[in-house]
């Protein structure tokens, strides 16, 4: 969720009902460094509560001290990242790197724990490759594991582990690092880890949650006190309003687009009315607005900062011959054109 999760973009979550939010993870060693464009990352603001900062490193000194750092911008979590797949992390030993150091990964989390008051959470997956999908004794491969008799899950067993080092939650990717973010998450593991009578803390599941029925899917058949939103979000900060209508047995419709509110209404049987393209339209149109400021009033930047949520937002997903027009949006380099471009496409594909 690198260059993502900005204040912009988490403030839309946040209106559309996303129970917490989690900054652009933060390399521990630039934080330590004081480098500018990473402790940039550490602005969070009282109406995103609660908020946590996504921290990431390979080296446990280094990553208490990003700790230190991060609690004095008063985030309400401190959520370590042993879960990111791509190469340029994972490859240098951090992120999902740390699967392959179970060790390591255990002694980062203690630093961290034992270094701040802030509650501290952990973000993984399911194990580095296939052979962690597969039950054995020992799965940890280290000397002080506990169960010597019986086989056991990869995941399973590091859910423990990390417990034991005092996280306070616990989120699981349904995938290995090897798969990246290939084929479909595999939530059985998941509701292993919840199912795990010895595991006290709050399990979170993460992967391919894209529509509201998923959503409750995910809760009623594997258990998981809650559930992490990612990729599905890109373009459609939205998606939170459809999930919690689903789950809370509601309606969700905008009141008044002039001002983009929060989607309300009355409980009638889980009946799902989703935004016009319209109001869709205009909820990109504010986040586009918003990365400008972010960026320094810099129109050119924040434009090019939001594309990704153009090229990946369902609103234009489907549109009959709409190649062109696409590739226009995402060269547009000024507000002007940029709206004059989703106008169009309201005018030509929208429902009013």
């Amino acid at each position: 969720m690198e260059d993502v999760t900005d204040p912009a973009f988490r403030a839309l979550c946040k209106r559309y009902g996303a129970d917490r939010v989690y900054t652009e993870f933060v390399n521990a060693d630039a934080l330590v460094r004081d480098i500018a464009s990473t402790t940039r990352k550490l602005t969070i603001s009282d109406a995103e509560r609660p908020v946590a900062i996504q921290i990431y490193g390979r080296e446990p000194e280094a990553m208490r001290d990003a700790a230190i750092i991060v609690e004095q911008a008063r985030p309400d979590f401190i959520d370590i990242n042993f879960g990111c797949p791509v190469k340029k992390v994972a490859g240098k030993g951090a992120g999902a790197g740390l699967l392959k150091d179970v060790p390591k990964m255990l002694e980062i989390t203690r630093a961290v724990v034992n270094a701040v008051h802030t509650p501290v959470t952990a973000k993984t997956r399911l194990g580095w490759d296939e052979k962690d999908l597969i039950p054995r004794v020992n799965p940890l491969g280290i000397s002080e594991y506990r169960n010597i008799d019986n086989s056991e899950y990869f995941i399973v067993s590091l859910a423990e582990a990390l417990q034991d080092c005092g996280i306070t939650e616990l989120a699981i990717h349904g995938r290995t690092r090897s798969q990246m973010y290939r084929g479909e998450a595999d939530w059985t593991l998941i509701g292993e880890v919840k199912n795990n009578p010895r595991i006290h803390i709050p399990i979170i599941g993460n992967g391919d949650v894209c529509t509201p029925e998923r959503a409750r899917e995910c809760f009623d058949r594997y258990g998981v006190d809650a559930i992490m939103v990612g990729r599905a979000t890109f373009g459609a900060p939205w998606l939170f309003a459809e999930m919690k209508a689903g789950l809370d047995n509601s309606i969700y419709r905008s009141v008044d687009i002039s001002e983009i509110s929060l989607p309300c209404g009355e409980g009638r049987g889980g009946v799902i009315i989703p935004l016009s393209m319209s109001e869709k339209v205009a909820v990109l149109k504010e986040h586009v607005l918003a990365s400008i400021a972010w960026c320094g009033n810099d129109e050119r930047k924040g434009i090019i900062h939001s594309r990704r949520h153009f090229a990946a937002s369902p609103v234009f997903k489907g549109l009959d011959n709409f190649k062109q027009t696409r590739i226009a949006l995402l060269r547009a380099e000024t507000v002007e054109e940029v709206f004059a471009i989703m106008d169009s496409i309201v005018a030509q594909w929208g429902n009013g």
